[in-house]
């Protein structure tokens, strides 16, 4: 049978798809800059030769944005973190506006191991964005990592709160796909299922919270709930569908499901008899 998915990287997805964010929270921007890095002496060189010309340029003030931004990333896949540190924290305070460079930040600390300075980085992020959706999901995992997942749910359940109250906003989905996927993590299935139902029902267009759903059914082994839920994902979205529904079909052996049947007019699956219990 065909390996699994990367279940990390398609909840990340789900959470952060339709948000016109990076997906920084869970490392993939030091991850792309650190699988580039140069293995070879000669090729080394020439970006150690390159970083060096660039920093002198910093220092002498002359050093464009585009030029502080390559030499963030050369700095990274020279493994050179603490001054790309330095140079962040340095590009953050001049930009308080770009709050993507705190997030960085926030990461690059988190990445050398000072968990207690990302999430001063983040706090201070959220300070300013409290449900920005990147920054919240790297403080859930930030808190987790440290120990205090009752802290991070109850974090996100206040956030789903405020996005939920008094009128719906479009940021509980993702909001709420973060709060399941922590509560999965946490060993709360149940719970987890309970609040994708309840984000299908409010989001009856969206296929994210079915997707979510088929991959906590097919965790504990119902793969005929998996196969319906992601069957009804599908039929939710006229026209070019989310690859992550072919993506995980495939790896569970459930290629049948990539052009499931129309269901029957009126006809409610067990996924929707589910819903209409959770208002």
């Amino acid at each position: 049978m065909p390996a699994a998915p990367n279940r990390s990287g398609i909840w990340t997805g789900l959470a952060i798809a339709g948000a016109g964010a990076l997906c920084i929270a869970a490392g993939w921007w030091l991850g792309q800059l650190q699988a580039g890095s140069a293995g070879s002496d000669p090729s080394r060189t020439a970006l150690e030769r390159q970083a060096s010309s660039l920093q002198q340029r910093l220092n002498q003030g002359e050093a464009s944005q585009a030029e502080q931004q390559r030499l963030l990333e050369l700095l990274v896949a020279l493994d050179r973190k603490a001054e790309a540190t330095a140079l962040l924290e340095r590009l953050a305070d001049q930009q308080p506006q770009q709050w993507s460079l705190r997030l960085l930040l926030a990461e690059l600390r988190r990445d050398q191991q000072d968990r207690s300075g990302a999430e001063r980085e983040v706090r201070q992020l959220l300070n300013l964005r409290p449900d920005q959706i990147e920054g919240l999901q790297l403080m859930a995992l930030l808190q987790l990592e440290m120990g205090r997942g009752d802290q991070a749910q109850s974090q996100l359940e206040a956030a789903l709160q405020r996005a939920s109250k008094p009128q719906l906003k479009p940021e509980a989905l993702p909001i709420g796909l973060l709060l399941a996927n922590l509560l999965q993590k946490r060993g709360q299935a149940g719970q987890a299922e309970s609040v994708l139902l309840k984000l299908a029902a409010e989001f009856p267009t969206d296929q994210r919270p079915l997707l979510a759903r088929a991959m906590l059914q097919q965790e504990r082994g119902d793969i005929k709930g998996a196969q319906e839920s992601l069957a009804l994902a599908r039929s939710r979205k006229p026209g070019p569908s989310d690859p992550r529904l072919d993506q995980v079909a495939a790896a569970w052996g459930l290629a049948p499901l990539r052009d499931p049947s129309p269901l029957p007019p009126g006809k409610p699956t067990p996924a929707l008899q589910s819903e209409s219990g959770n208002p």
